[in-house]
């Protein structure tokens, strides 16, 4: 009688019937490369994160968190690809949220989910492509440096900055940005097709939005947030899991052991690229 009521209590009910598990991955930062330091989001450093976030047993869905004003198109494309290879593969879908700002590469990465969700205020948008840089020809006269380059072809020190511009390298600048921009608005209409409800000119002028805006842009599928969006999908007891880097906080962060001064210094020019590339959203 007493076993009997003490299996009774036993929550057995959870064993038949477990909670739906969403994994969440969090895709905050800068997209590549941004120092010898600090660490931007790369497929190689999320691509054990990824595989986990897929294979979770019974998972129920993928939830994408992410925080990023861009960075390099290239594993801006990769990552996503392997999103999109994994959600295939293991026949999971994909849920992806912009928090403060999914702008340029960051809404390439928002791209990769099946429906996107952006906060009201959220900064969502920016599809183009920039270079940008300084010229110091005219300083080096004024100080009597003598800039001296010796390349092995015509175009090897290219744009060079302490050297005059020329219309030729400036046009296949442009002619490799076009490349990429192209590949970019592809991604985003093979993504979006027909939800896109805005003029293509201003959808891919480069011009980014809040969010409420990007709704009716058709550029998100709604307003919400994470844990909002995936009660209602999946129930008010749907487990939500982190995924995350397993690399001890030392070594995500710095990424060595021991830093030089020419390290410290590089690592501060990185740190206001980054800081500059939020501000551009007002971050």
């Amino acid at each position: 009688m007493i076993g009997r009521k003490l299996l009774a209590k036993l929550p057995i009910e959870r064993f038949r019937h477990p909670p739906p598990v969403v994994a969440v991955v969090p895709l905050s930062g800068i997209i590549g490369r941004i120092g010898p330091i600090a660490r931007g989001l790369s497929l190689r450093a999320l691509a054990g994160t990824l595989e986990r976030a897929f294979s979770l047993g019974d998972v129920a869905a993928v939830a994408l968190c992410i925080n990023s004003p861009g960075g390099s198109p290239v594993q801006s494309a990769l990552i996503a690809g392997r999103i999109r290879a994994l959600a295939a593969e293991k026949k999971v879908p994909v849920y992806a949220f912009a928090e403060d700002v999914a702008a340029s590469g960051g809404y390439w990465l928002l791209c990769a989910g099946d429906e996107l969700y952006a906060d009201q205020s959220s900064i969502v948008g920016s599809i183009g492509v920039v270079s940008a840089g300084f010229g110091f020809p005219e300083l080096l006269k004024r100080i009597g440096v003598e800039r001296r380059v010796y390349a092995s072809s015509e175009h090897k020190a290219g744009l060079d900055p302490f050297r005059p511009e020329r219309a030729d390298e400036i046009e296949h600048l442009r002619s490799v940005q076009d490349d990429i921009y192209a590949a970019f608005c592809a991604q985003v209409r093979a993504r979006r097709g027909d939800r896109l409800k805005g003029d293509e000119a201003e959808l891919f002028s480069g011009r980014f939005w809040s969010g409420g805006k990007a709704l009716e842009l058709g550029l998100v599928d709604g307003i919400g947030d994470l844990r909002t969006v995936m009660r209602e999908r999946f129930g008010d007891k749907v487990k939500l899991r982190v995924v995350g880097d397993r690399r001890p906080w030392w070594r995500r962060r710095m990424g060595l052991t021991a830093t030089s001064a020419s390290t410290v210094l590089a690592a501060i020019e990185a740190s206001l690229d980054e800081r500059a590339l939020w501000q551009r959203y007002g971050l």
